[in-house]
């Protein structure tokens, strides 16, 4: 494939997981879910609906990166949908990053099967800038 690391990235409900565990297994690598690094606050904040802020997201991204330095041929699935988020993810990480991108209608469809609960609050995910 050519890259050590594969990241699947998009908002909350774009299919991350889904497409990410599908890759994984068709090329042979891992699957990883970028929410297993979260802290115990991060998940807190997340299922009450309150968006994390960038000092959240920086233990939560340097683990990320820290495992994908140690753990070669793995696809993770996290949204890092912007700039800064995925510099930090890349550091030292032969890395490709593929970006789900959906439409705001399929993406409120999806949210309003109940399937993702939390999406409708986060829905400032979608005007974040890459």
């Amino acid at each position: 494939m050519g890259f050590d690391v594969i990241f699947v990235m998009g908002v909350c409900g774009c299919g991350k997981t889904t497409v990410g565990r599908q890759l994984a297994a068709r090329i042979g690598y891992t699957y990883k879910d970028g929410d297993d690094f979260h802290s115990e606050s991060n998940l807190a904040k997340m299922k009450a609906g309150i968006p994390l802020n960038d000092e959240d997201r920086k233990p939560w991204l340097t683990a990320i990166n820290e495992y994908c330095i140690t753990h070669k041929n793995t696809v993770v699935g996290c949204s890092a949908l912007r700039l800064q988020y995925r510099n930090v993810l890349r550091r030292n990480v032969h890395c490709q990053f593929i970006f789900l991108n959906v439409s705001r209608r399929l993406w409120k469809l999806v949210c309003e099967t109940g399937r993702i609960i939390s999406c409708l609050r986060l829905s400032w995910t979608l005007n974040l800038p890459l």
